[in-house]
């Protein structure tokens, strides 16, 4: 057809761009844009054409429906969810009902033919995607509210796609969805993308933000993905594996996959050979659901043309990736995007007010999922597992369900809260809920099950990444916090990390950084596996064969039937690896890297493990390596492991560890700490074995501090400034060792104070020789966040940082600003 492209059916992808949003919808538009003007960076998209707005202007008009469609939705109340559905299914049939004008229907069919000429073969395969003309303004996303139909072949099945995608205009939930946002149903119309499938049936795709999701921290890219086609991801359906890689310094060149998350995976979606069913879901293997979708270049290319992507339009955004079949008749192998658009959400919220909920009691824990936001909702129960019964909710109640997609929409937004069986960060009802401000707890597995109709419960997302729902309606308070209004101080205000997950929210608290970066945490929820266990895996497993040999009694069947045991709780939780030693190096890592991804570029700095006897026996595998001790608390913990031959060799995991922090993923923001070091010659050992293993102190700015939390340490503090960088007071052991208690012990804990004039003398000693030699001096202890006179007892000693648990650091800023001011400190420029 010719005449100007407001006058054409057809527009090829490399015909159009951004600017034509008002003539085939943000979805074509930008397909479009990407791959005239990103092709060439990289990005690969595949081919294809736009049936244009005006096409479904032409239809309404030759067919004589849009009167009818008018005179169908007047009065309409999307209130009324029996009148919504009655009323949507009338204006889709006008539309099915009507033949499709002969000239469109010609074009259509010449396009579809070149575009198989493209790809040599006689029917393509397609994918069939709706594409509003209003679609993802600022203020408003449109995703999923209209149809998309894959793995279509052939021109007869083409030209139904299309008829039913012109219909989907008219959805339940678009309509209601449009009559929310103001949108005049005849001011929006509909064009149609006819795209090159990728054949990701046969491998994997998914979804990438380049933006936490959850927090809106926006220095990182969240990938996830599932085998199969790309709809169960969007949907819900599976719980996805997930990904995160830091952007600072992938624009370096590094390799900063800070954290990988293998997902359940439990279906995938495949091309079917029923043509009324063109694709179907098949259960994943245990194998597939074990190994991850993609490889770490993988990620890296994505995660790079997720940051291309951004740059180009300039605001966070949402991207659609899969991945082609490798194989004859399959494809490629190779990555494409399928789709982009703004991300909604967080992309433009500026953050001048921090809003915290707070958990104020603690009740019985009946669900828990995947967290998405960090509100808290309650309500009573409303169990729904089909959408034919939505219009049983009532207003307030939370929604408990397997799944949603947009035909749940109505209902979502006048809900509580929001609890699936199913789904993973980057599914229909986590992008949902989060657009509407609600909390929601995904992936929670048997939700449906537990909880029940009429039951109070309080859904909270206020505890990091896991969600729990809790049995009654729960007191909760939300602090909020003028970000603009927090002074600045003089002595740097650091922050206690050990939570990965909460790295992204913490950092955007106003802080100096981390002065406390403790492995415990991560090593006990990320590995849970003594590191020896890992490192002597093989032996264990050649002793369990030793011993079946023996002639043995049934002692022996017991040591036998327990190390079996232990084997294969290993080999379950690194599934994947065959070197179980990296399964530990990798997962201390990335633990590492989110909190400094989450801080940067401000110090965050790490201290190596510091578990005592007790501590490590409870690790899987433990009773096998720690002695028994009567009093851990003052045993083999800190640096005295870390050069000890039964545990050296352990301690260079954690040096690997932050070695590749720091040099694969570029994190030099990291410093190294040091714990219970009782004298300086164990000091000297422990560096210079952290440089056997790859850390050497002073390359590329390492720096390493010693705890200073012994006498010994305060005593001979001169000595130690001649071997460490600086120096971390650690205010809870130093006044368990002053004052001679077991801090642990409920017979003394009324003489545990670090208020103790000892305590203080000690304290202000050892600043006063930090200062005179020149080292950073800091405090990580419990004092300062838990005792305000004893943080301004620190200022009025100098101290250059203080270091406190993130729900104090704010206040404590506060009241140091008004002390350094009353003392005429004034802060650096």
């Amino acid at each position: 057809m010719s005449g100007t492209s407001e006058e054409k059916f057809i527009l090829w992808f490399d015909e159009i761009g951004i600017k034509d949003v008002p003539l085939v919808g943000g979805k074509n538009a930008s397909l479009g844009e990407m791959y005239r003007k990103l092709s060439e960076k990289g990005v690969r998209v595949p081919y294809g054409f736009a049936i244009t707005a005006y096409a479904y202007r032409y239809l309404l008009k030759k067919a004589g429906i849009e009167d009818k469609i008018k005179e169908v939705l007047k009065g309409l109340n999307t209130k009324d969810i029996e009148n919504l559905k009655e009323r949507g299914r009338q204006v889709r049939q006008l539309i099915l009902s009507s033949d499709l004008p002969e000239d469109l229907e010609k074009e259509i069919v010449e396009s579809y033919r070149r575009l198989s000429e493209k790809y040599s073969t006689d029917n393509v395969d397609v994918a069939v995607r709706s594409s509003a003309t209003a679609e993802d303004l600022p203020d408003a996303s449109f995703a999923g509210q209209q149809e998309t139909y894959l793995n279509i072949r052939g021109e007869e099945a083409l030209l139904q796609a299309v008829k039913k995608c012109f219909a989907s205009l008219f959805t339940d939930r678009a309509i209601s969805y449009r009559e929310d946002k103001g949108f005049d149903h005849f001011s929006v119309y509909l064009s149609i993308a006819v795209q090159k499938m990728v054949r990701s049936d046969a491998s994997s795709s998914g979804v990438m933000f380049t933006i936490d999701t959850e927090s809106g921290f926006k220095d990182v890219v969240l990938i996830t993905g599932a085998w199969g086609l790309g709809e169960n991801v969007v949907q819900g359906k599976v719980n996805p594996d997930e990904f995160y890689v830091f952007k600072p310094t992938l624009k370096e060149g590094y390799r900063p996959i800070i954290s990988k998350t293998l997902g359940e995976k439990q279906y995938k979606m495949i091309y079917s050979e029923d043509p009324n069913e063109p694709v179907k879901n098949i259960p994943t293997t245990e194998e597939e659901r074990r190994r991850y979708v993609l490889s770490d270049d993988e990620i890296l290319t994505l995660a790079r043309w997720g940051v291309i992507i951004e740059e180009h339009y300039g605001k966070p955004m949402d991207i659609e990736w899969a991945k082609d079949g490798d194989g004859e008749n399959i494809g490629t192998g190779e990555l494409f995007i399928v789709q982009a658009r703004p991300e909604t959400v967080y992309g433009a919220k500026k953050m001048s007010v921090i809003e915290t909920y707070v958990l104020e009691e603690k009740g019985e824990v009946l669900v828990e999922g995947k967290a998405v936001g960090d509100k808290i909702g309650q309500g009573k129960v409303r169990v729904i597992e089909s959408v034919d019964r939505i219009t049983e909710f009532k207003p307030g109640e939370v929604l408990v369900t397997t799944m949603t997609d947009p035909d749940w929409e109505p209902i979502m937004k006048i809900a509580s809260a929001i609890i699936t069986d199913q789904g993973g960060r980057t599914c229909h009802a986590a992008i949902i809920s989060r657009e509407l401000g609600i909390p929601a707890i995904v992936g929670a597995m048997n939700a449906t099950k537990v909880l029940t109709t009429g039951e109070d419960v309080t859904v909270s997302c206020a505890e990091g990444e896991v969600g729990r729902v809790y049995r009654g309606l729960l007191k909760y308070r939300v602090d909020r916090i003028d970000v603009e209004k927090i002074p600045r101080t003089r002595t740097k205000i650091m922050m206690n990390a050990g939570i990965p997950e909460n790295a992204f929210v913490q950092g955007q608290i106003p802080n100096d950084g981390v002065g406390l970066a403790r492995e415990e945490f991560i090593i006990n929820s990320h590995i849970g596996i003594h590191p020896n266990a890992l490192l002597n895996f093989g032996k264990i497993k050649e002793d369990i064969e030793r011993l079946k040999g023996m002639n043995y009694s049934y002692g022996l069947e017991e040591e036998i039937k327990r190390l079996e045991e232990l084997v294969r709780e290993i080999e379950e939780r690194t599934a994947g690896y065959k070197d179980k030693a990296q399964f530990f190096i990798d997962k201390l890592a990335q633990g590492i890297a989110r909190i400094a991804a989450g801080f940067w570029p401000n110090d965050v700095i790490v201290r190596l493990s510091d578990f005592k006897t007790n501590e490590y026996a409870n690790l899987l595998g433990g009773f096998l390596y720690e002695p028994h001790e009567h009093n851990p608390m003052i045993g083999w913990r800190g640096a005295s492991r870390y050069y000890d031959p039964n545990f050296k060799e352990a301690f260079g995991l954690e040096c690997k560890a932050i070695k590749k922090v720091r040099d694969e993923m570029g994190l030099k923001n990291v410093k190294v700490m040091v714990p219970f070091c009782r004298t300086p010659e164990e000091g000297r050992r422990v560096i210079e074995i952290a440089e056997e293993y790859g850390l050497k102190q002073g390359e590329d700015g390492l720096e390493f501090y010693v705890m200073a939390e012994i006498p010994s340490n305060v005593i001979a503090a001169e000595e130690f400034a001649e071997i460490f960088d600086g120096f971390s007071i650690g205010s809870n052991d130093l006044t368990q060792l002053t004052l001679g208690l077991d801090r642990d012990s409920e017979l003394v804990a009324h003489l545990y104070n670090e208020n103790e004039p000892a305590v203080k003398r000690l304290i202000s000693q050892v600043i006063r020789v930090a200062r005179e030699k020149g080292r950073k001096i800091g405090i990580c202890g419990q004092a300062p966040s838990d005792y305000p006179e004893f943080a301004e007892f620190l200022v009025r000693e100098g101290i250059d940082s203080i270091s406190l648990n993130p729900d104090t650091v704010l206040k404590t800023r506060l009241r140091i600003a008004e002390l350094e001011k009353k003392l005429g400190i004034l802060p650096e420029q």
